[in-house]
């Protein structure tokens, strides 16, 4: 049924969310929180409704990184810091954008963004959590869905053109995301600055808040910003964080001095910040040479968990260039010191199946699976090592189980149609592609499995979950684009 009133909130908080992404937007001050019984004008549930269809259209025009350890450090470190933040509502969705650019952005309902640049702009973990502290405040003070009351007498877009360009804006940012969205023109440039300087602030002051309580050094804020200036004062590329969260100097010191009120912190650093680092750097390596030879230069001044990071980038390289019995000598030397870490376990039965030797990595994988059920990077690991024993019905018994689990997880239900169809089941193929195509919004492609897949089927449980699938689609369709 559609609901016109609910639909122009929605476009309403769409509205919202394009100024805050691309063009800052009036302030608003001593609101009620909205969707309570004083301004009822969007709830929480519209928040996540919005923020959901959201992703999807960021999923359908963003390349996405598909490295399970590194998304799954992102949302570990995150629901951390959600744990120590003023954030009540803890459904958070991540994405992964696969570009060198610092970035990262977040959207009503609990999306997260992160460019993998973030990685290699950090410093340090402190730094790379600052960010997210930063994103999460924006969310925890509902900051997209403030703004809507300002937007009451806009004209409304139209939703579908509205979400693919706020998808440009998150991931693109700067100037191609502002000539994607030509929204709320009437407000005059120093209101709008006026606008974002209050929420920065605000989310600038609750980030170093939930930073501290997390246990990480209040001060990496303004380190993470003095770096992002020095990145456009030595003339380098504009991080494009700085393009939808505007940053000078004053805004840095503000950060400094605020850090100063906290006691001091003694942060114990977290190696897995470090290799993620590293996997981060081999990805986008242009000389694995210059990267190995960097390396082994700096390894014998290096100790403890640097040193450590120092090894597994090199064995990512080798493993890479094919020296693989030069990489399981690095990896071995790393189990030695932990052989309990996941980041190890899966470098270790990466290193196997680049060597070809796909038994080794499914022994490596099954005990470790045992003892940590469920963990996203060794279960998608292992699912890729059945898969190149071609042990094809095994792995969709893994994916199949995994994604009970993780329903939103668009590169699951991608692999699960691509072992389907290896493992002969007509049926799944079309579910799990028609899965994927509703994580990306493509709503269209998405019936059309659901309904080759009615066709294929008799077993009446699975017809009567295809037609809910088509129900949740016409729900969706209903509400965002009519």
């Amino acid at each position: 049924m559609h609901r016109p009133d609910r639909t122009r909130k929605l476009l309403l908080l769409a509205c919202a969310l394009a100024a805050a992404l691309a063009v800052p937007v009036l302030a608003q001050v001593n609101l009620p929180v909205l969707g309570d019984s004083v301004s009822g004008t969007v709830s929480s549930q519209d928040e996540y409704n919005f923020g959901r269809e959201f992703l999807r259209s960021v999923r359908k025009q963003t390349p996405v990184l598909d490295d399970p350890l590194i998304l799954e450090y992102v949302s570990t470190l995150t629901y951390k810091l959600a744990a120590n933040s003023e954030l009540t509502d803890h459904r958070l969705e991540f994405v992964l954008i696969d570009s060198d650019v610092l970035n990262a952005f977040a959207a009503p309902g609990g999306i997260i963004g992160v460019n993998a640049g973030l990685f290699l702009n950090a410093r340090n973990e402190g730094q790379f959590a600052s960010v997210l502290a930063h994103e999460l405040a924006h969310i925890s003070q509902r900051h997209y869905a403030r703004s809507v009351e300002q937007s009451r007498n806009s004209t409304l877009p139209n939703i579908a053109g509205l979400l693919a360009g706020l998808a440009i804006a998150a991931a693109a940012g700067g100037e191609a995301g502002q000539a994607a969205l030509m929204v709320n023109q009437a407000r005059s440039l120093d209101n709008q600055l006026r606008f974002s300087r209050s929420h920065e602030q605000e989310a600038d002051r609750i980030g170093i808040r939930t930073l501290y309580s997390a246990g990480f050094d209040p001060e990496d804020m303004a380190g993470m910003f003095e770096g992002m200036l020095r990145s456009r004062n030595f003339s380098q590329k504009l991080p494009e964080f700085m393009s939808t969260h505007p940053l000078d100097e004053n805004r840095v010191a503000d950060s400094r001095n605020r850090a100063l009120g906290y006691p001091a912190v003694n942060h114990v650093p977290n190696p897995e910040f470090l290799l993620m680092r590293e996997r981060v750097i081999m990805h986008y390596s242009k000389s694995l040479e210059a990267d190995i030879a960097e390396r082994e230069r700096a390894l014998p001044q290096l100790n403890g968990a640097e040193a450590e990071a120092a090894r597994y980038g090199l064995a990512l390289a080798k493993a890479k260039q094919g020296r693989h019995v030069e990489a399981l000598e690095l990896v071995d030397l790393l189990l030695r010191q932990d052989r309990s870490r996941i980041s190890y376990i899966v470098l270790d039965a990466e290193v196997a199946m680049t060597a070809g030797d796909h038994g080794r990595a499914i022994a490596i994988l099954e005990p470790a699976l045992a003892l940590n059920p469920d963990n996203h990077p060794l279960t998608i690991t292992y699912a890729n090592a059945l898969t190149l024993a071609k042990r094809h019905t095994e792995a969709v018994e893994v994916l199949q189980k995994h994604a009970a689990n993780r329903p939103n997880d668009e590169q699951l239900w991608y692999d699960l149609a691509e072992l389907a169809g290896l493992a002969g089941n007509i049926t799944l193929v079309h579910e799990a592609r028609a899965e994927y195509f509703i994580c990306v919004g493509e709503f269209a492609r998405a019936k059309d499995h659901l309904n080759f897949a009615l066709q294929q089927e008799a077993d009446r449980l699975t017809v009567a979950r295809l037609r809910s699938r088509l129900e949740y689609i016409r729900d969706i369709e209903n509400t965002f684009y009519r």
